[in-house]
């Protein structure tokens, strides 16, 4: 598939889920990138904000099929994966499959899981399959999976390990409206429900295409150094206690390739790392204080602006 082609695509898709997704143009792209990355997203943001609109308007108009789990306390890693239940006829096991065997999954408020239960989407997310009663089973492509959870209500929850957390390619906020937007949110909703008139625009097989096609954007030598520059600056801040890692690092450089393809480039620039920085890595830093995320964004911007843009050798090169 050409870059063109991948770039057409993504704004068709962009503009279908406009239709029920109003002034959140930034988040789709980025949720795009992060899927045609190949990876999976967190969204942290308080309720109604537009979280599972944005999850269901994304399958609708990719014609993929979509499951939701609400995660609750009393949710069993059998009740995500599936589970192999003995047939009296047969006098065999068979196995029925779970939530998880979809293409976008929502998982609702995520961190009320314990987190046993999280750990049972570690291995879709990172190998995309499952594994049950030693079984290995891969999981049909494309699967994308939107996570979320509420940062105010802490209250019977279970905070997501660094683990876990690595394993998203980027973590996202819907953000209120503006009283423009909301206006037109209001109009749009007065008669008719638009999700359910959302038809698919493209196929998952064309997203799977995607995925392909985007790991072959060029990415020059200097924009390699300076991603590791960034990752580098990260390990030896004195204000973080863990900086990033190679799997950080990797995302971001994927990111950086599906982006550059979104905007209808067959090249990484500069500009494309400074701008998925915060998306990809802010939520891999592990800082001193309690206020985790917002002070991880405010040291990654100062190490980005410390750390050298390869300019010269940019400019040099394209030229």
């Amino acid at each position: 598939m050409k870059i063109q082609e991948i770039a057409e695509e993504a704004a068709k898709i962009k503009a279908n889920m406009e239709q029920v997704i109003m002034g959140k143009g930034e988040v789709i792209i980025l949720v795009l990138t992060a899927l045609f990355a190949g990876g999976n997203v967190l969204m942290e943001d308080i309720p109604g904000t537009g979280k599972t609109k944005l999850a269901k308007a994304l399958a609708g108009s990719l014609n993929a099929s979509f499951c939701r789990i609400q995660f609750t306390p009393d949710l069993l890693p059998a009740d995500i994966t599936g589970l192999s239940v003995y047939n009296q006829k047969t006098g065999e096991f068979v196995f029925h499959q779970g939530p998880v065997f979809t293409n976008i999954l929502l998982a609702d408020e995520i961190n009320r899981a314990t987190p046993r239960t999280q750990s049972s989407l570690l291995e879709c997310m990172e190998e995309k399959q499952v594994t049950v009663d030693g079984k290995t089973m891969e999981l049909e492509g494309p699967f994308f999976l939107i996570a979320t959870q509420n940062p105010i209500e802490t209250v019977g929850t279970y905070p997501l390990p660094e683990a876990q957390l690595d394993r998203f390619l980027m973590q996202l906020s819907m953000g209120y409206p503006t009283a423009e937007e909301e206006i037109r949110i209001m109009n749009q909703f007065l008669l008719r429900d638009s999700l359910r008139e959302l038809q698919a625009v493209t196929k998952g097989e064309t997203i799977v295409a995607i995925q392909e096609a985007v790991k072959q954007v060029y990415v020059h030598e200097s924009i390699l150094s300076y991603i590791a520059a960034i990752g580098k600056a990260t390990r030896e801040c004195n204000k973080l206690a863990l900086g990033i890692n190679t799997r950080g690092i990797l995302a971001l450089l994927r990111s950086c390739q599906a982006y550059a393809a979104i905007q209808g480039r067959g090249y990484i620039i500069p500009e494309d790392v400074k701008y998925l920085s915060e998306p990809v890595l802010a939520h891999r830093l592990f800082t001193y204080s309690a206020n985790q995320r917002k002070t991880a964004t405010g040291i990654l911007k100062e190490i980005l602006e410390q750390v050298p843009v390869p300019t010269e050798e940019w400019e040099k090169w394209q030229s």
